[in-house]
């Protein structure tokens, strides 16, 4: 991304940001939050539609200036971790990672789910990261 990284920083730990880089077929909404930025020992409570409407409850589980982790729990997911990472580029852009650990739930079934889940994750995060550039040059 072509933003400075306290920039990007400061538009992905808004928390309200998550609904604009969600794609608007998921129909994200965060039900509760005990803050409205990503800060340690944070918790939200989200829902969206996936083939049917889901919740799930996040908590920031490590979190410090360009990284942050949020752990997931819901009746999806036996297991959600995902590792956000912002870090400067040669070229004096920013580059985001997301890095994810998951497991389904639902046993023998949620392991034959699990590339068909992962497929999925991948269009999600490409389409936060082109929406994340439209959004910071628009502000």
């Amino acid at each position: 991304m072509e933003s400075p990284i306290d920039k990007v920083w400061s538009f992905y730990t808004d928390l309200h940001h998550l609904q604009v880089i969600t794609p608007k077929k998921l129909d994200l909404k965060v039900i509760e939050s005990s803050s409205s930025k990503i800060t340690l020992g944070q918790t939200a409570s989200f829902s969206s539609k996936m083939m049917v409407r889901i919740t799930w409850n996040t908590r920031i589980t490590f979190c410090e200036p360009y990284r942050y982790i949020d752990e997931m729990s819901n009746a999806l997911f036996k297991r959600w971790k995902h590792v956000h990472v912002f870090s400067k580029a040669f070229d004096g852009q920013t580059r985001v990672s997301d890095e994810i650990e998951f497991e389904l739930q639902f046993g023998f079934l949620g392991r034959m789910l699990e590339r068909y889940a992962l497929n999925k994750l991948r269009k999600i995060f490409a389409h936060r990261q082109q929406a994340t550039i439209r959004a910071l040059i628009d502000s």
